[in-house]
């Protein structure tokens, strides 16, 4: 079995995201593998396909809102849409890669962090201070979050990271590859399960 890790790329303005990272972890760890975390800004990838966000979109926005709350009952997750959606995750990003670059342990719980921050607590940390205090939460120093989320070589990290999705045809959060096969959507995680678990079809 091929052991390479599975890559999971979402945004934290993604309220789907924020579902699949309750899990993505458990499932994979099944079939022992692990998962490589990359946040990514869809706001520059929708600059290209024309895409919007879900939620902005008629008659599919008032839909999305439901089946959003749904699907976080039906995993037992707190979930409200914050009132400033969808929010800018430029500085979520930067310091998730920040850390990553230290820890992608760390990196992890800050991004689960930010989602409930965002979708548990109504407080997207979209600004670079209500970033930080995130991971001053989990106890970084705030000086050198601050300091990491303006370093050259990180936004040029981010930077990077948004092209080579889009160049691995990443188009929506939560995205999933597995061996090179692709997989949209937090609906699309049993599948995921089943891919792994059968080899593929």
């Amino acid at each position: 079995m091929n052991g390479a890790p599975i890559e999971f790329y979402f945004d934290f303005s993604s309220p789907y995201g924020y579902l699949g990272a309750q899990r993505i972890d458990t499932i994979v760890a099944e079939f022992g593998r692990t998962v490589t975390w990359r946040p990514i800004l869809l706001g520059a990838i929708f600059k290209i396909t024309g895409q919007a966000p879900l939620v902005s979109q008629v008659m599919r926005g008032p839909y999305a809102a439901r089946d959003m709350a749904r699907s976080a009952r039906k995993l037992g997750v707190t979930f409200a849409l914050p009132e400033a959606f969808p929010f800018s995750s430029v500085y979520p990003c930067r310091v998730f890669y920040w850390l990553n670059s230290h820890s992608p342990d760390a990196a992890k719980k800050y991004a689960r962090a930010v989602y409930h921050a965002a979708f548990a607590e109504g407080k997207p940390p979209a600004e670079p201070q209500a970033a930080a205090d995130v991971a001053v939460g989990l106890g970084h120093d705030h000086a050198a979050v601050l300091a990491g989320m303006q370093d050259a070589a990180i936004k040029e990290r981010l930077r990077t990271e948004v092209q080579q999705a889009m160049d691995k045809g990443v188009f929506g959060s939560p995205f999933v590859i597995v061996d090179g096969e692709p997989f949209w959507g937090n609906d699309r995680l049993g599948e995921v399960r089943e891919w792994l678990q059968t080899g593929g079809w």
